[in-house]
């Protein structure tokens, strides 16, 4: 880097000429200090910059036959999907059997699992269907919410043959308010509670899956009967109860409740 001469004020201003000739020293030093850079690190750096281009480069492949991948198995899943909603299981399973490896990404490979135990269940091979709903559920790659699915799965095929202990100890964690399978799980577990003996937990559970608006109306209507069965108040708003069910009222002065009717049915 150039210096900036130093002058008293009696030191006359330089020249027009030495200006010119400082100005060419200091592009001369700079053009000197960037050779040596060069012949001292030039490699390095040279080095340095075909690394980087070669990495983004490899990357941007990676990323495009990646991409192409994904979308490769999404179709393919797709496809098996549509063979499912015709009842041909038989192909949708064989369709989805190249996405079981360890090169499928975990959405994909739990998908294919789902759908060939789909195919196992209605080929009447239960051993077989429960076997791929604890593979989904050990895979420590599948998406946590297909796990839980698995295991609401694997315990309502195999429920029969289960111990009601074993059964709550499965779902528990799962037949709580929130958890997006409480409605399946939560039914699992409250049936489990009621052949244990245990009436006042299982009054409970269904109480409160009535009570969960997020929940289907078929299973809500299912959870509220079985709750008053226990002997559980599971009815929050009588009135929006009443109209959900079709009850009207004459609106007279006499007790409401007594002149409430069910609907004429449909003819």
């Amino acid at each position: 880097m150039a210096r900036t001469p130093i002058t008293s004020p009696d030191t006359p201003a330089p020249s027009r000429e030495d200006e010119v000739l400082i100005r060419e020293i200091d592009e001369a030093v700079r053009e000197d200090a960037l050779l040596a850079f060069m012949r001292n690190h030039g490699v390095k750096v040279l080095g340095g910059v075909i690394a980087l281009v070669v990495a983004l480069g490899g990357y941007m492949v990676w990323d495009y036959y990646a991409e192409k991948n994904l979308e490769t198995q999404s179709e393919t899943v797709i496809a098996a999907l549509d063979m499912a909603d015709k009842e041909d299981f038989k192909s949708a399973s064989e369709k989805v059997a190249g996405l079981l490896g360890d090169d499928s990404s975990p959405g994909a490979r739990a998908a294919a699992r789902f759908i060939q135990a789909a195919a196992a269940l209605q080929a009447g091979d239960t051993a077989k269907a429960s076997g791929l709903y604890k593979q989904i559920a050990a895979d420590t790659t599948t998406p946590p919410a297909l796990k839980d699915l698995a295991r609401v799965r694997e315990v309502s095929i195999n429920y029969d043959t289960m111990k009601p202990v074993d059964v709550i100890a499965q779902l528990k964690d799962l037949a709580v308010t929130g958890n997006p399978w409480f409605g399946s799980a939560g039914e699992l577990v409250a049936m489990a509670h009621l052949e244990a003996g245990n009436r006042a937990e299982a009054g409970k559970l269904f109480a409160a899956m009535s009570k969960d608006e997020s929940q289907p109306e078929t299973l809500r209507s299912r959870a509220r009967q079985m709750a008053g069965l226990m002997g559980v108040d599971a009815i929050v708003d009588v009135k929006k109860l009443l109209k959900d069910e079709g009850v009207t009222s004459d609106g007279g002065g006499e007790d409401a409740g007594a002149a409430a009717q069910p609907a004429p049915a449909a003819q």
